[in-house]
């Protein structure tokens, strides 16, 4: 899923070659910025970092470069010139009725950009050059040479791209992305280059081998609009001092990112976006607005919390945790920075939302898009969330900045700890952390690519902590230290218990059950009599927990047979439409139900995805239940099974499984066994008091 959707999709064709485009529709009033494709071994997906945040405040135009993506391929180098590259982005222009643009470009499409402005400047504003390739480079001297073996830059060659593509594509990803944990970028590096082929690419050589220095020089000096240039002073591919003499012919400005490798918009997305917008807005500042200051003297304390949407009962936990902020503090004012279906539940209680919430793109949405028959990669699924993170970092980052916070509290908001570890200055506020998971874990069938990946997410991570220990004024990892596994982070990296140990403090579990009275009373209210026996199940706030819903509802025949007069309660949560289940009948199939605790406490059983918060009240309560957890969910596979087993609580049942039969054999079972509530030294009543005494030490008195 993408962060943000185009308005228009569109080509423009040129000698019988096709060239796609993309239009995200902007401001009226706002200049339009044209972000040029680089080297046809990647596309205009090279982008997603950047057009979400861009586009809004500016019209964005993507275009598409010849021999990838949404272009055609052809075998001509004559199609591949640089003259024919500007002229797509002139009939694009065109096309879109935009007379002049701010035009950035990054490698090649940095080349292109200076010469637009330097051969039709009634065309362009401005120019932002990334690693621009301008003068070409030298490594295609030995292009055509045969060689028995190829190492190094020699697999710069075209008869090994025409036998060993991928080879090339991956040697040439690792010296563009040389900065360190690069992996999701180099990933995605590899896979836009083999949506075209080495013959293609081959073809394109020619026009790499042909810009001398002066013609670099002699583009540069006839550019007359302002130019930025953007480069790493760590780039294998372009050398730094490249850029540092193109900021000089074209008297431009010169961004050094000491460091950085070759693609800083995907390495360094936050950084090169601001500097995007703030060239752009310095050419076409946006219309005076009205604001109000008000002196910190007459401020109230102000505080901004920011829930992870998938699943709600981060949301339900940071809730308890502000009504003891709230209780202490009457005087705070809380805004919540949300998406459905935290919103859901923050319109039943009345509680605010930051009006910038409607502008984050679904996190949910993403994560039910990757999602399986009951089986979710979470740790794939979040890795490929990455342009939704950074467009809703970006989100976030505007907010704090204008809203003058005492406090921002992140629970399991990825994307804030991340960027605000890259990016610190963009601090603003005292900030909380808070999770009850630490560490990325493998699943056993991926090997040892998925080993690696994890332990270099993990070993980030413990980087930016140790690199920049006080930007999270306080770490609260909800639950104990025995509720945290001891599987090492990595190689050479401590185990997750002793790492969190070393970092966070422990609130114990928030407990999301209010008060629900008497058991007796509140089934009397739900409308189930004293004698019926009732089995509750619940798959959470996200949307993939459908086929546990109709499978558990395909054994509701043969749980009749075996518990009479048993009445089965499916909730269906707030992004699965009940109607749409296929259940038969006699199954009562329920909406977002918002205080599902009440009904899993008067229930009998209950059977549950394997999601933390469902079960860990389920424990509280003293309710039998059987627990299925995702499949390659790492949270639901290891972490929530570790503390399950350390109360004693839930029956895990695999997926696979699953059976009709088995589940009601299973549930059956559970409807035999004594009530037993959890150890209270591990589960306590106070869990959001302790929290809300951590962060309110973050408040000013």
């Amino acid at each position: 899923m993408r962060a943000r959707e185009p308005d228009t999709v569109g080509a423009i064709a040129r000698d019988g070659v096709r060239v796609g485009y993309e239009v995200f529709e902007g401001p009226t009033d706002a200049p339009t910025i044209v972000l040029l494709t680089s080297w046809a071994i990647v596309h205009m997906r090279q982008w997603k970092h950047q057009v979400p945040f861009l586009a809004r405040e500016f019209r964005v135009v993507t275009v598409e470069g010849r021999g990838n993506g949404a272009a055609d391929r052809p075998l001509d180098p004559a199609a591949y010139t640089d003259v024919e590259a500007v002229q797509d982005a002139l009939d694009v222009l065109d096309a879109v009725g935009v007379a002049r643009a701010v035009v950035v470009g990054l490698s090649l499409g940095g080349r292109r950009a200076l010469q637009l402005a330097a051969w039709h400047p009634e065309r362009v504003l401005g120019v932002v050059a990334i690693a621009p390739t301008l003068p070409s480079l030298a490594v295609m001297w030995d292009f055509d040479v045969h060689r028995d073996r190829y190492e190094g830059w020699e697999k710069f060659n075209r008869e090994h791209w025409e036998t060993d593509y991928r080879d090339f594509v991956e040697f040439f990803a690792a010296q563009v992305l040389t900065d360190p944990h690069a992996t999701k970028a180099t990933e995605d590096f590899v896979s836009w280059a083999l949506d075209t082929d080495g013959p293609t690419l081959a073809a394109t050589v020619a026009v790499l081998a042909g810009t001398t220095t002066d013609d670099a020089e002699a583009v540069g000096r006839a550019v007359r609009c302002p130019v930025l240039v953007v480069h790493g002073d760590a780039d294998a591919v372009v050398p730094w001092e490249f850029g540092a003499a193109l900021a000089q012919w074209t008297r431009g400005t010169l961004l050094t990112l000491p460091g950085a490798g070759h693609a800083p918009p995907l390495r360094d997305p936050v950084r090169v976006n601001l500097a995007v917008r703030d060239f752009a807005r310095a050419l076409a500042p946006p219309p005076p607005r009205q604001t109000t200051w008000t002196p910190a003297r007459a401020r109230r304390p102000r505080v901004l919390v920011v829930s992870s949407p998938i699943g709600l009962g981060h949301a339900r936990r940071d809730v308890a945790i502000a009504r003891e902020l709230a209780a202490d503090r009457p005087e705070l004012e809380i805004d919540w920075l949300a998406q459905h279906p935290v919103t859901a539940l923050l319109d039943q209680y009345g509680l605010r939302r930051h009006p910038a919430s409607a502008l984050l793109a679904s996190e949910c949405a993403h994560i039910e898009d990757e999602a399986g028959e009951h089986d979710l990669h979470a740790f794939r699924a979040i890795r490929a969330m990455d342009e939704i993170l950074v467009a809703n970092f970006h989100v976030f980052a505007d907010v704090v900045e204008q809203g003058h916070y005492d406090l921002v509290v992140a629970d399991e908001s990825w994307e804030i700890d991340h960027f605000l570890h890259e990016n610190p200055e963009l601090k603003r506020a005292p900030f909380a952390w808070l999770t009850d998971v630490v560490g990325w874990l493998p699943m056993p069938d991926g090997g040892a690519v998925e080993a690696a990946l994890t332990a270099d997410q993990n070993a980030e991570m413990a980087e930016h902590v140790a690199r920049y220990p006080r930007l999270r004024d306080r770490s609260v990892f909800v639950g104990e230290p025995g509720d945290l596994v001891t599987d090492p982070l990595g190689p050479g990296l401590p185990s997750v218990r002793e790492w969190t140990c070393a970092h966070f403090a422990f609130s114990g579990w928030v407990s999301t059950t209010g008060p629900v009275g008497d058991r007796e009373e509140l089934r009397a209210e739900l409308g189930w009599t004293p004698d019926e026996r009732v089995c509750v199940v619940a798959v959470g706030g996200s949307g993939v927990g459908r086929a546990l819903l109709e499978r558990v509802a395909a054994a509701y025949p043969l749980l009749r047979e075996q518990v009479p007069g048993l009445r089965l309660v499916a909730v269906a949560g707030p992004r699965i439409d009940p109607a749409s289940l296929r259940v038969p009948a006699g199954v009562e199939v329920r909406g977002h139900v918002p205080d599902l605790e009440r009904e899993l406490t008067a229930g009998d059983v209950a059977v549950v995805q394997g999601g933390l918060t469902t079960t860990m009240e389920l424990a509280i309560a003293g309710r039998p239940f059987v627990y299925v957890p995702l499949e390659h969910h790492f949270e639901q596979q290891i972490h929530v099974p570790h503390r399950l087993a350390r109360l004693g609580a839930g029956v895990r049942l695999d997926y696979a499984d699953a059976t009709p039969e088995t589940v009601a054999a299973t549930v059956a079972a559970l409807l035999t066994r004594p009530v037993r509530p959890v150890r209270p030294i591990t589960v306590g009543p106070d869990g959001a008091r302790r929290a809300a005494d951590l962060l309110g030490e973050l408040l000013p008195s």
